[in-house]
């Protein structure tokens, strides 16, 4: 059978061989031709049956060709014998048919030796599994050839019905047919009768030749459809290649719509002259690049265009939600943002004494981001904080120390002139500028971002060896000095590393022994650990905080977490397992990962690092409201000198934001719903008032989550033929997801009791995956790649076959020297300008 490529009946009978790219014997297509030539061809046969479409063929047999009238009977007969199928059953049917063998019974087949052909579909042809790996609307088309030991001579016919129509249960599965070819001779040929008929059926699947065969009026344009097959075919001598060697179908096609233009001339002499198909080609071009930032020359003009593109589409944003994968990806990306609100939101409380901290963080990303969600151009858009953010706040507060100006008002003033100067920008088209935005520019912001990520959860995994230290001094005759008691009188500072007695270590001053008070009840000595603490004691000794093992398997998680998630994302393509379960397993790759290394920190019971989360709701600092009042803590004159900071934090804003934002309408994403630049820079303008009156951070679209949420949400063919790789269909736009994540994050207060049992090396790993997953995404590491690559081990990438090798060099060696600066400044100071420079 054939379908994309062919498949062939093992010997047994049992099983179908995977599909491969057939190889054809050059003579058969000649002989194919000439039978085309000679034999019957019928165009747009009028028929319903199988039985009425064998009498018409029969009889118009050209008379060199025809039978003699008493063996017309004969091959009526056999033509309209039921065919024995090779239909693949279910593990269960197959269990029964073994138990029914075993019992001496004998299992049903599909029909019986000498059965007549059912006009009415088979029970085990509507039941085939095979039906669902086909397209909506695929018809069949028959190929019938053999020998027999009745004819002299060669019985061919083409038949091309007017209409589909359904034959019974001469087809594998019960889908109608338009195609028909016989070829019956003579027992000299059997061989030559058979790559005839693979001939023939190579060329019915082939997508130009199947135009050829629809359009065609009579038969030359048959023949000028083998002709124009033949000019594209590849010959292998026969001494360099092995014919029984099966060709495994290959990564990627050529294109149609080249193969189409090459013969569109021919077709418009040898077709009927409906061409319109042939001519109609898709186009794959996204047009953010043209239409939407092409300039209206009216104040606001891109945002009131932005919003009528986007309001068709408002109510299926939701509705389009509605999906198993969706569930995936909320949890994916929900655990992603909580931990990066930790994160940054610890870093700002160490930067501003606590004035914005964890809890403003977890708020304000539930805040920002749920809004942004339900109004921005693009949803799929994470609002989340960024570095130069960071560095601009820690600058801020430092400066508002120096100055003794209140920090949080000052702020104030600065996010409202930012949002005011965002907001001319979205009045004056400003955003059209992204189109100036090269795969230069774009791929080392990205670049850069995935690297941060990469960086950022190794260097915390490198904090949490350092806070609990793999002891390598250990010696096994210095057991006898360690030491840890409980003090219940007074707490004394005890060393957190293991060591002997007398020594220092953390900086700590040395552990004074104090005599313990004995209880009448039990001695402090006797105490453990917890009974110590819950009796308001203190631990004393060298040995106290000292826990065995944890960084060694904070990094067996984060390791394995990393390994796990990639793993379990590529399960997709692997061979094991139906495909619907590999596509279930690859969309919650991330989840089952951090489930399976949560069980095993469970199972093993160290006291690892775990996910904290605020479980009050109340400022971090306790001298500041949730409200910042514009006057009152600073001069009059702070509110106008805010202008020129907030310049900075504008350029700072559009940059990231817009970046961000072409980086995600890549065409490569084949988003069918548009973009909304304009759009998404007035909802971070007006967002940006709202955190700096209620003290939150600032926000603005996050390149590595937000690439992320895309990945979860790719849309592949669930109809891909055998050998066929999935197409991938777009991304599953909506704005359900990214709404349900904000929000779970605001609720994560109340959640702190689940999502304590989370171990922060195995959220790391996450993020460790996600720096990797997004820098794998971009041609940049392709063409590092190919630096340390000698140019015949180099894949067969397009641009080498146009750019000389040497200009890839340079272009990537340019870009690997603006990420190394781009890497230094935002190592200092001076990363506040850092998206400037991008």
């Amino acid at each position: 059978r054939w379908i994309k490529f062919e498949e062939k009946v093992e010997d047994g009978g049992e099983r179908w061989s995977s599909p491969h790219v057939p190889a054809l014997h050059l003579h058969s297509l000649f002989e194919l031709k000439m039978c085309l030539q000679k034999g019957t061809v019928l165009l747009d046969l009028d028929a319903h049956s199988f039985k009425e479409i064998i009498d018409k063929v029969l009889s118009g047999q050209p008379e060199e060709w025809a039978p003699q009238p008493k063996l017309q009977e004969r091959l009526a007969a056999l033509l309209l014998s039921q065919p024995q199928h090779r239909v693949i059953r279910t593990p269960l049917r197959a269990l029964a048919d073994f138990g029914l063998s075993l019992c001496g019974g004998k299992a049903k087949t599909c029909a019986e030796p000498g059965a007549q052909l059912s006009e009415t579909p088979l029970k085990e042809q509507m039941r085939n599994r095979f039906e669902k790996k086909l397209l909506p609307g695929t018809e069949v088309a028959t190929v019938m050839v053999g020998e027999v030991d009745f004819l002299k001579k060669p019985f061919p016919a083409f038949v091309r019905l007017r209409e589909v129509v359904a034959l019974g249960s001469l087809t594998e599965v019960a889908l109608p047919s338009r195609f028909l070819f016989i070829l019956l001779g003579p027992q000299v040929k059997a061989k030559a009768y058979h790559e005839i008929g693979r001939a023939m059926a190579t060329l019915l699947t082939d997508e130009v030749f199947q135009r050829v065969a629809q359009q065609a009026e009579h038969r030359e344009g048959l023949i000028a459809g083998i002709d124009e097959f033949l000019d594209e075919v590849t010959v292998l001598p026969p001494g360099k290649w092995d014919l029984s060697t099966r060709i495994p179908p290959p990564s990627c096609l050529p294109s149609l719509n080249k193969r189409i233009s090459m013969h569109l001339p021919e077709w418009k002499s040898h077709c009927n002259g409906n061409t319109a198909a042939a001519e109609d080609r898709p186009s794959s071009a996204h047009p953010y690049s043209s239409e939407e930032l092409e300039r209206t020359g009216r104040l606001f003009g891109g945002l009131l265009q932005d919003i009528r593109r986007k309001v068709p589409w408002y109510s299926s944003d939701f509705s389009d939600a509605l999906h198993i994968q969706c569930l995936s990806a909320v949890l994916y990306i929900y655990l992603a943002t909580i931990t990066n609100a930790i994160t940054f939101g610890g870093m700002l409380g160490d930067a501003t004494d606590n004035m914005q901290g964890v809890l403003e963080s977890f708020l304000g990303t539930a805040f920002a981001g749920s809004i942004f969600c339900l109004f921005s151009g693009q949803p799929l858009t994470i609002l989340s904080s960024t570095g130069p953010v960071l560095v601009f706040e820690r600058l801020l507060f430092s400066f508002s120390n120096d100055y003794r100006l209140d920090y949080l008002e000052f702020r104030l003033w600065i996010g409202l002139w930012a949002a005011f100067f965002g907001l001319v920008l979205v009045a004056t088209e400003a955003s059209h500028l992204v189109r100036y935005f090269t795969r230069f520019t774009e791929e080392g912001f990205c670049a850069l971002i995935s690297l941060i990520f990469i960086y950022d959860s190794l260097k915390k995994m490198l904090s949490l060896a350092e806070a609990f230290p793999i002891n390598w001094q250990y010696q096994v005759d210095d057991v006898t000095l360690y030491s840890c008691t409980c003090n219940l009188s007074s707490p004394v500072p005890s060393l957190c590393l293991l060591a002997p007695v007398g020594t220092k270590t953390c900086g700590q001053p040395e552990a004074v022994l104090l005599v313990p008070w004995q209880s009448q009840e039990q001695a402090p000595a006797r105490l453990s650990r917890a009974q110590c603490l819950g009796q308001g004691g203190h631990l004393l000794g060298t040995s106290c905080q000292y826990v065995p093992d944890v960084a060694l398997l904070s990094f067996l998680l984060f390791g394995g977490t990393f390994l796990c998630c990639t793993m379990l994302k590529r399960f997709k393509s692997s061979r094991y397992f139906p495909t619907g379960l590999r596509k279930l397993v690859s969309d919650f790759s991330t989840i089952l990962a951090i489930l399976i290394f949560c069980a095993i920190d469970v199972a093993l019971g160290l006291e690892t690092p775990k996910l904290l989360v605020p479980s009050e709701l109340k400022p971090t600092n306790p001298a500041r409201g949730w409200i910042v009042f514009p006057f009152g803590a600073n001069p009059w004159w702070v509110c106008l000198a805010s202008m020129v900071p907030a310049i900075l934090v504008t350029i700072l804003i559009f940059m990231d934001q817009q970046i961000t934002a072409v980086i995600l309408n890549r065409r490569e994403y084949k988003l069918q719903k548009g973009a909304g630049f304009h759009l998404d820079l007035l909802c971070v303008s007006l967002l940006m008032i709202i955190t700096s009156a209620m003290g939150l951070p600032w926000y603005v679209s996050a390149t590595v989550i937000s690439l992320a949420h895309m990945e979860s949400l790719r849309k592949e063919s669930t109809t891909s033929a055998p050998g066929e790789q999935p197409e991938f269909l777009g991304i599953r736009e909506q704005r359900l997801t990214g709404l349900v994540v904000f929000i779970l994050t605001g609720v994560s207060v109340f959640m702190a009791p689940i999502l304590k049992y989370i171990p922060m090396p195995v959220l790391y790993g996450v993020f460790l995956h996600m720096g990797v997953a997004a820098l794998n995404s971009i041609q940049f590491t392709d063409r590092v790649q190919l630096l340390l690559m000698p140019a015949k081990h180099q894949p067969d990438h397009l641009y080498l076959r146009h750019v000389p090798l040497r200009r890839v060099h340079l272009f990537t060696c340019i870009q690997l020297l603006c990420l190394a600066v781009l890497w230094v400044i935002k190592s200092t100071v001076a990363a506040i300008i850092f998206p400037v420079m991008v």
